[in-house]
Formats: C-alpha cells, structure tokens, sequence
C-alpha cells in the first residue's frame, strides 16, 4: 500500500490537462468580459458609420 501512495504522489501526468483547464476558462472569463464592456462601443461605432452614410433609394 506504500508503494502504491508514494507512486500515486509523484504521479503527474494529469497535472497538465488541469493547468490546460485552468487557462482556458480563465481566457475565457477575460474574452466575455471583453465582449460584454466592448458591444455597446461598438454598436455605437456602427450606428454612427450607418448614419453618416448617405441612403440610396434605389
């Protein structure tokens, strides 16, 4: 049974998948909260461009 506790402590093969994990749902905190304080900026931008556009009625 020691054997098999001292092996299963220095095993880390699984360490990287969660380190990966770990990455990804912080880049993905970042990436939607980047797009929630950024689309009504850029809404804004549109708007403005659409409107300096001049309208073609054909």
């Amino acid at each position: 049974m020691k054997t098999f506790l001292d092996r299963f402590m220095r095993d880390q093969t699984g360490a990287t998948a969660v380190e990966y994990a770990l990455i990804c749902a912080l880049i993905s905190i970042v990436l939607i909260s980047a797009y929630s304080a950024l689309t009504p900026k850029i809404a804004a931008v549109f708007e403005k461009v659409g409107n300096a556009v001049p309208q073609s009625d054909g």
